[in-house]
């Protein structure tokens, strides 16, 4: 019996090595991928529900502003407060607007197995030139689109791709396949310190923090959303109510100069 050398030893050690760091990579891709499409959902929800009143109640304010600086026209502090408001609000409009309505996310068993299989076999950190790491980007990209949409067909084939692509073929010597395996090995460890930030980033962000209490609310049961709705919903009315105030005074003031010096007000606005 031939003895392995020691380079086929420590080969045979890092292989080891880099199965499990795959396993564990394809198990942070995961969670991660889950992360990103639970707080997009979150995000939709928010806008949806409570997002779209705030962009409401900001222009409710606007016009208020706008009332106000028609009583008192040369006032500047009430000026820049228009042109702020107006800001605010034309930004909250937008924001609502660009909201979707999204699924409930939840992938199926089958999914997850084969996000698992296909993340630790295409991952761009186990590509060893740029050429690969940039092709592996791509499909890694679409893996991560078709894992959020659900779509299991389009996982399926790329499974189906992925077991008849020439790139499972191996064919070097030892000395190489080690270096190989060891820059491998490097290469996933540094994507697991990146994922790390980015996890970090994602649950400091105000988003996260407030799906937290969103979640922590529902425990008990209490919709947080649904409150923080009812509440715009009350400043709301109580705007809507000044705002159409200031417009009957205006409009008053409006009919008195026309009524007593045949002037149109609005001209001198």
């Amino acid at each position: 019996m031939i003895e392995p050398t020691p380079e086929e030893i420590e080969l045979q050690k890092k292989r080891r090595v880099l199965e499990r760091l795959k396993d564990k990579l394809a198990d942070r891709e995961e969670e991660m991928a889950d992360l990103r499409a639970e707080l997009e959902q979150f995000e939709a929800r928010y806008s949806m529900d409570v997002a779209r009143l705030y962009a409401e109640f900001d222009e409710i304010e606007a016009e208020i502003a706008e009332e106000e600086l028609k009583l008192v026209p040369d006032d500047e502090e009430i000026k820049k407060r228009v042109e702020e408001l107006r800001r605010r609000a034309e930004e909250s409009a937008a924001r609502a607007d660009a909201a979707q309505e999204t699924e409930e996310y939840l992938p199926t068993p089958e999914a997850k197995k084969a996000y698992h299989n296909l993340a630790r076999a295409i991952h761009p950190d186990l590509a060893l030139d740029e050429v690969e790491k940039e092709r592996r980007h791509g499909l890694m990209a679409e893996l991560n689109q078709a894992y959020s949409s659900g779509d299991q067909q389009k996982l399926d084939k790329m499974i189906a791709d992925l077991r008849h692509s020439p790139e499972t073929v191996k064919g070097d010597s030892v000395g190489d396949e080690l270096v190989r395996v060891i820059r491998q090995i490097y290469q996933v460890s540094k994507r697991f310190r990146e994922l790390d930030l980015e996890q970090a980033s994602a649950e400091g962000s105000e988003l996260y923090d407030l799906r937290m209490k969103v979640k922590a609310e529902m425990a008990e049961g209490r919709d947080l959303l649904k409150q923080m709705a009812e509440r715009t919903k009350t400043h709301i009315v109580k705007a809507a109510r000044r705002l159409e105030n200031l417009r009957s005074v205006n409009a008053a003031q409006e009919e008195y100069v026309k009524e007593r010096f045949g002037m149109d007000i609005e001209e001198f606005r």
